[in-house]
């Protein structure tokens, strides 16, 4: 986490664990050497996957701007790629227009995304290494992705006979209502005629 930030404690230091412990090493080590390949930005030297590093790496948003305009050329205007941003609204802002072109290209489901904050804050890393590998999954019906393709399901077909056999049972997730009835209920107080 950024240095200036008060150090997290009691059940906002346990959520920081619990976030933190979805990180994947192996994970990391795969989707940033994809990215580094496809944006002819090298990794830094001896990157074995450490959360701190890929965040550092990632945290300018250029890199991940380069990999939206090697997915969709012209994604991302090239006058904003220039060169690294060194204020932080402008690194924030690369980040978001990442963030943007995978919601509207429709490459990463919604709940697959990451905030701006949880890269340049490093408040939920896991998150955006999720999202890369999302980015990833779907590019592999291209063959340009990486890790395990998105499945493609199979279309069932089913003929009348089968489907007109099923209307027939009776699950017994439905219980049964014999015997059920509202005799000698009572509900709160009941209306007093003489007082």
């Amino acid at each position: 986490m950024s240095s200036y930030r008060a150090e997290k404690s009691g059940l906002a230091a346990d959520a920081m664990k619990k976030i933190q412990g979805k990180w994947d090493k192996a994970l990391a080590v795969e989707a940033m050497s994809w990215v580094s390949q496809n944006t002819g930005e090298p990794l830094p030297g001896g990157y074995d996957g450490d959360m701190a590093v890929t965040q550092e790496w990632l945290k300018n948003g250029l890199i991940l701007c380069k990999l939206a305009n090697w997915v969709k050329p012209t994604a991302i205007k090239a006058s904003l790629l220039a060169k690294p941003p060194t204020l932080a609204f402008k690194q924030m802002e690369l980040i978001g227009l990442f963030v943007d072109f995978l919601k509207k290209e429709n490459l990463v489901q919604e709940s697959e995304l990451f905030q701006t904050v949880n890269l340049y804050e490093s408040t939920d890393m896991p998150s955006v290494l999720f999202a890369i590998g999302a980015l990833g999954r779907t590019l592999q019906k291209e063959n340009r992705g990486f890790g395990v393709a998105e499945s493609q399901g199979k279309k069932k077909e089913w003929t009348d006979e089968q489907l007109k056999a099923g209307q027939n049972i009776i699950g017994l997730q439905m219980g049964t209502n014999k015997g059920a009835n509202q005799s000698g209920l009572n509900m709160g107080k009941s209306r007093a005629i003489m007082d």
